[in-house]
């Protein structure tokens, strides 16, 4: 009689085969072929560090992110402000929406019955939380802002430019934030008093890559804006774990 695998790491392995499988039958991918397979790392990494707690928080992210994505695509695509593929992701894509909390995610492996390994798992749910936050505020922000201006000095901009800010896409930012906290504290990764500390730190995080997407973003050729993203989920976790390392 074949008996069940009871190492997380050989069941994340199994599960992200079976839902990779899955995804690439699906006749709307998500993902590049590339992107699945980068994907499957980051599924493994998570589940095998934070086990399904974690997993569930970056598969919402995932799914919401790529459907929040897909709002106004025609309209979008046609100003020419939209996703570069159809909002189809590459592994440049994952990386630099998961890179940080994987980091957060891995390094708890190092960590034992420690308010540090906490600090880390807030990080991990904060830099989800900013990515969103992120996301959700640009994507909305693209398709129905109808006021945007450069947060930099307020001006009116055409929607889509770097460093645009709008009341819609500010709002459904505020929520997409809550959205993956919340997620966070169903499964018991953070605390009632985490849900608040990501939504404060997605807040200013958010507005900070704005920011250096007015300013500095076009004078260099390596701040891609997967590498943008990197660092605006890495400036979520630090501002979620030093206000946590002063609450906890």
């Amino acid at each position: 009689m074949l008996s069940l695998p009871n190492s997380p790491w050989a069941i994340a392995a199994i599960l992200n085969l079976v839902l990779l499988a899955i995804a690439w039958l699906i006749p709307k991918k998500l993902l590049t072929p590339m992107g699945y397979l980068h994907a499957w790392i980051l599924g493994v990494l998570v589940w095998g560090t934070l086990h399904w707690q974690g997993y569930l928080v970056v598969m919402f992210y995932f799914l919401v992110g790529s459907a929040v994505t897909k709002i106004g695509m025609e309209q979008k695509e046609a100003e020419g402000i939209a996703e570069k593929r159809s909002g189809m992701r590459g592994p440049e894509n994952v990386w630099g929406s998961a890179l940080t909390a994987t980091i957060c995610a891995v390094a708890t492996l190092f960590i034992v019955d420690s308010p540090l390994k906490e600090l880390l798992i807030l990080g991990y749910v904060a830099s989800f939380a900013t990515k969103l936050s992120d996301t959700t505020a640009s994507e909305v922000g693209k398709a129905y802002g109808k006021s945007t201006f450069l947060i930099t000095n307020l001006k009116p901009v055409p929607r889509g430019t770097e460093g645009a800010v709008s009341l819609e896409g500010t709002l459904a930012g505020i929520v997409g934030s809550i959205a993956i906290a919340l997620v966070g504290w169903g499964v018991g990764l953070i605390n009632f008093y985490g849900i608040i500390i990501c939504l404060i730190a997605a807040f200013i995080a958010t507005n900070i890559e704005s920011v250096i997407g007015a300013t500095v973003q076009s004078r260099f050729s390596w701040l891609t804006n997967e590498m943008v993203n990197f660092v605006n989920t890495a400036i979520g976790a630090m501002v979620a774990m030093g206000i946590g390392s002063i609450t906890f």
